[in-house]
């Protein structure tokens, strides 16, 4: 089927590629970012200080990152794109490390990976919101309906309706600022390529995260186990940076809508990666919970799709 015509989801201007390979890209993205809430988890209970972790990963990348750009002789930005490098470094580069890593200092992976479930809609609603879209009523009913999924089951899992906790606010700015990084970084692959993309977002952000990981030294001397080092350097080499190589492709190749339903997958997997790493068990109401905002974002998607896609 082919996409019509949309500023926020061109037909993609790259070589012909194979019908499903937007998908397949988007899947192998998924899965690398899947393992990206339990082993924040892991590397943060009674571990690594959450300001490590969240500028820590990101030095680290951007080191990998600025390595890249050096030795492949990439062409710098135009001064029109490092305005929307910037939106992309504070989304997926500052923000969501960041907020994640306080967040789950307390709450439980399989906790997060279900307020993360949001994403996909949170995504989908930032692209239209982006593209100036006019989408059918039922995108806004789907994606308000995960909104209160999600705040309906912190409520409940935090013992009422009116105790969302100061981790669910940091998981929902979480969701809010990948949201913006993931519309943006999207299409700005379709300029620069996937992961020239991540890699300038990355450079651009180091000063400061560079900055945040000496304070985080100078006030706690990074201590932590051969496993939750393991689990750090995963966040900063795949989540951070190997993992946008294939989602930012994925989203470039398109069409970013039905792409985006790929996200569904995610949190699903981070429930699986939270029962299998973290021996966490999955209660009911985490399965429902899930459940609830993975169908409500799928159908938010799907509505959307029905707008953008013949």
């Amino acid at each position: 089927m082919e996409p019509q015509s949309s500023v926020i989801d061109p037909a993609p201007s790259v070589l012909p590629v194979a019908p499903r390979s937007g998908l397949r890209w988007g899947l192998v993205g998924v899965t690398a970012f899947s393992f990206t809430v339990p082993l924040t988890r892991v590397a943060a209970h009674d571990g690594l200080s959450p300001l490590f972790i969240g500028a820590g990963r990101a030095v680290v990348a951007s080191v990998l990152a600025c390595v890249a750009l050096v030795v492949t002789r990439q062409a710098v930005p135009r001064a029109a794109q490092w305005g929307r490098l910037a939106v992309v470094a504070g989304g997926v580069v500052v923000g969501f490390p960041l907020l994640t890593s306080y967040a789950l200092t307390t709450a439980p992976a399989a906790h997060g990976a279900v307020v993360v479930g949001l994403l996909p809609a949170a995504t989908a609603v930032m692209a239209v919101v982006r593209g100036k879209e006019r989408v059918p009523a039922s995108f806004w009913v789907f994606a308000a309906l995960g909104a209160a999924a999600v705040v309906t089951f912190t409520g409940l899992q935090d013992g009422g309706l009116g105790s969302v906790d100061r981790a669910d606010l940091l998981l929902l700015g979480a969701v809010l600022a990948a949201a913006v990084g993931y519309a943006e970084g999207g299409l700005l692959a379709r300029e620069l390529g996937a992961w020239q993309t991540v890699s300038w977002a990355l450079a651009l952000s180091a000063p400061l995260m560079v900055v945040l990981t000496s304070v985080s030294v100078a006030e706690q001397t990074p201590s932590a186990t051969a496993v939750q080092w393991l689990a750090f350097a995963y966040l900063a080499v795949v989540s951070m940076y190997l993992g946008f190589f294939a989602w930012y492709r994925g989203l470039a190749i398109g069409p970013m809508a039905r792409v985006s339903q790929v996200q569904l997958v995610q949190p699903v997997l981070s429930l699986l990666w939270a029962g299998l790493i973290l021996r966490e068990q999955l209660t009911w109401p985490t399965v429902l919970g899930g459940l609830a905002v993975i169908l409500c974002a799928r159908f938010a998607v799907l509505a959307r799709m029905g707008r953008t896609v013949r």
